[in-house]
């Protein structure tokens, strides 16, 4: 079975942890680990800051690319297995400064795993849910594999079952991925590998353009020899075989539909534009990076109007009545990208990640589209504007102003996570034309900035587009998000700023151009604010546990990073209730204070594990850190935790009761006493988590309308072992009604 960090296709429409360099599943040619020495100072950086990468005593790691800046800096990409199960969203990149030493790591999880890896849904049970989810035709299961999900941040074990057959209309492939809860069955989410977008040479959008052939005796292939070989073959309106363009006098097409040769023409001119424009401008030996050509195929099915990117190749239909096919630049450039995009970081097909995915290849489709810089077809942030799937003349989308198409975000919002990634691309399309563009009026459209965000002074293309495929290539993880409230850091703004730092320096105008970029579509963060005067704040530990009644100290420190020292208030926000927290001293410098914070608690602070935010507040700029304060339950079997959190639509959130002192195994008749409030209880999926990952499945998705939860559950977990840290698990698994957990005990 195939395995895969993200969809392959995509269109328009504690221990020894290392285990040495590996080849990930991508794209075919799969990319390689790159560069020995980088790798090896990886592993040891890796090795001695496991903490950051939310490592377990139960992973372990494999090197599957590296890239190498000028100065020496690199930046390995790591896979993450669990227990031997594959990590879905686990992976890692390590950074490493000139001469080897840590530079960070951009990760997903928000902690290390801790999920029991028996399944408790059968392969089988598995399979038949996902024939049941399949539209259209199946020709075979191809198999189920048994991994963690942890796209959300957060692992689940869960099934992978591949099936494979026709869509709906008997002429799209389809690869349906569906992911299955393994200890409920629960259907998680599903992708499909094939997504629809819905000489000389003489092609029918670019005009006459220069294309690479192959003399073969007498005549001439369209086999680009100078780009790795790239063929253009003629699929004759069929679905399997394709047979390569041949010419007697290598003068090809003839610009218009008439001759089959002349989709041939631009798809060609498509596959080796978009192959220069990646090595040209980003030093990328084209699409998977080792020199490989690209096979395009047209002329794909009856009135097919797709065309779709499969991993390793580009397929084109020939649109309505066989009269338009869908070649032209912008969506050969588009698709190709997405290969790109899987070799490097690997997004996610869903949700925001999806959604940058899909921006993604309409930034660097429109790039491709400026780098030929054909009078025939010039560039613009149009996409799909001469296949005009619409049959209006209109383009699939704007981007210097996403919402025009009636669908995309042109600015996020919580729901942005909902919408198909075809719109929830709209906040990345909107920020790239403002950082190269700007706001207002310009030549290809006017863009809008959200609420009362100030206006943007663009920075130029060839800025923007090497700051986000920086990004792109050495920050962005399978799991990045435009906010992340689990992983803060973990976001396409953060990442987009440090490639602009590494580019163009810390607070740059560029560095300064792209928060702007991000605030005018509603993206904020927690980033350098460029004061003249700035520090920053740290915790040491930053984390630590507590018996009720009880304190615990951290040394919290302020490091200058620019200008002159200044004042910096210090204060806490996040305690449970009955805690208190004070500082000694209050007020520190920012060139190398320090102060001791006493986080006291009384005997009836509830157990749970809390994120406590330490706020440095100085004279000129403001600083945060994160302390996790962990407070063990009062000696015994029983354990209640009154803490509200609050459930947002969508969303998994968990709350935590710390078992301490328990002398004895859980029952079987345990039980655990549950009060949510909330509007609509069918929305809502709630587990126990035990200590060590296990899940007890409680409520799911049962009592339609009804308001709140007030409930006892009786469980078995005799099987457990009764003290570490018990987590109540709530996931909103719809839109519109919300609630928040208001109390929950557990007695075992």
């Amino acid at each position: 079975m195939k395995r895969r960090t993200a969809v392959v296709g995509v269109a328009l429409l504690a221990g020894a942890l290392l285990s040495g360099a590996g080849t990930p599943a991508a794209a075919a040619p799969p990319p390689q680990p790159g560069s020995p020495g980088a790798v090896a100072a990886a592993d040891q950086a890796l090795g001695r800051h496991l903490g950051e990468a939310r490592a377990s005593a139960a992973d372990r790691f494999v090197a599957v690319r590296s890239e190498v800046d000028a100065n020496g800096a690199a930046h390995v990409r790591y896979s993450r297995t669990y227990q031997g199960l594959r990590v879905y969203g686990g992976d890692i990149v390590v950074h490493t400064a000139p001469g080897g030493s840590y530079a960070g790591t951009s990760v997903g999880l928000a902690a290390p795993l801790s999920v029991s890896t028996t399944a408790k849904v059968s392969k089988a049970g598995a399979e038949q849910a996902a024939r049941a989810g399949f539209s259209g035709r199946i020709t075979a299961v191809d198999g189920s594999e048994l991994f963690v999900d942890a796209s959300s941040g957060r692992g689940r074990l869960a099934w992978e079952t591949v099936i494979s057959g026709w869509a709906p209309d008997g002429q799209t492939p389809s690869k349906l991925h569906v992911i299955t809860d393994a200890t409920t069955g629960a259907y998680i989410g599903s992708f499909d590998e094939i997504e629809s977008i819905l000489g000389t040479g003489n092609s029918i959008y670019s005009g006459a353009v220069g294309v690479d052939t192959t003399q073969s005796g007498s005549s001439y292939q369209l086999i680009d020899p100078t780009r790795g070989n790239g063929r253009t073959c003629d699929m004759n309106n069929g679905t399997s075989t394709c047979t390569t363009f041949t010419d007697a006098d290598n003068v090809w097409g003839d610009g218009t539909n008439a001759s089959r040769q002349s989709a041939g023409v631009d798809a060609a001119f498509g596959a080796a534009t978009t192959f220069d424009y990646y090595k040209n401008v980003h030093g990328r030996n084209g699409i998977f990076g080792n020199g490989t050509g690209v096979p395009s195929r047209v002329h794909y099915g009856n009135a097919y109007i797709n065309a779709f990117w499969d991993g390793a190749q580009m397929t084109y239909g020939d649109g309505a009545g066989n009269a338009r096919p869908l070649v032209a630049l912008d969506v050969a450039g588009h698709e190709m990208s997405h290969g790109v995009t899987e070799a490097v970081a690997g997004l996610v097909y869903s949700g925001e990640s999806g959604g940058l995915n899909e921006a993604t290849s309409d930034i660097f489709g429109s790039m491709v589209e400026f780098y030929a810089n054909s009078t025939a077809d010039p560039g613009d942030y149009d996409i799909g504007e001469k296949i005009n799937i619409n049959g209006n003349g209109t383009p699939l989308r704007y981007m210097y102003n996403p919402g025009l198409d009636g669908a995309s975000h042109t600015c996020w919002s919580t729901t942005t996570k909902n919408v198909d990634v075809h719109y929830s691309s709209g906040p990345a399309n909107h920020f790239f034309f403002d950082l190269a563009e700007g706001t207002g009026a310009t030549a290809y459209g006017t863009s809008p900035v959200c609420g009362s965000a100030p206006a943007v002074a663009g920075i130029g293309r060839a800025k923007a587009e090497q700051i986000w495929f920086r990004a792109l290539d050495v920050y962005f993880t399978s799991t990045t998000s435009y906010v992340n409230t689990t992983t803060p850091s973990n976001t396409a703004r953060a990442y987009s700023l440090q490639a602009a730092t590494d580019l163009y320096g810390l607070c740059s105008a560029e560095y300064k151009a792209v928060q702007a970029a991000w605030t005018a579509v509603n993206v904020a963060g927690n980033d350098t604010s460029c004061a003249a005067n700035d520090f920053t704040l740290a915790a040491s530990p930053g984390s630590g546990s507590v018996d009720p009644g009880s304190s615990v100290t951290s040394t919290v420190s302020a490091t200058l990073i620019r200008g002159s020292e200044q004042a910096v208030d210090l204060s806490v926000a996040g305690l449970p209730a009955g805690a208190t927290a004070s500082f000694s001293p209050s007020t520190v410098t920012s060139d190398g204070g320090s102060s001791t914070l006493t986080i006291s608690t009384t005997a009836a602070t509830p157990s749970g594990v809390y994120a406590v935010t330490i706020t440095g507040t100085g004279t000129e700029a403001t600083r945060a850190t994160t302390y996790s304060l962990t407070v063990n339950g009062v000696p015994g079997c029983t354990g209640s935790n009154s803490t509200d959190v609050a459930i947002p639509d969508n969303t998994t959130v968990e709350s935590a009761i710390v078992i301490s002192g328990c002398g004895r195994a859980p029952s079987t008749a345990s039980t655990v006493e549950v009060h949510i409030v909330h509007t609509w209880i069918g929305d809502l999926v709630v587990n126990l988590v035990a200590p060590d990952g296990s899940t007890y499945l409680l409520h799911n998705r049962t009592g339609s309308s009804t308001d709140n939860i007030d409930q006892t559950y009786t469980v078995n977990l005799s099987g457990e072992t009764a003290n570490g840290a018990w987590k109540l698990r709530v996931q909103d698994a719809a839109s519109l009604d919300t609630g928040y957990i208001n109390s929950w005990t557990l007695t075992l």
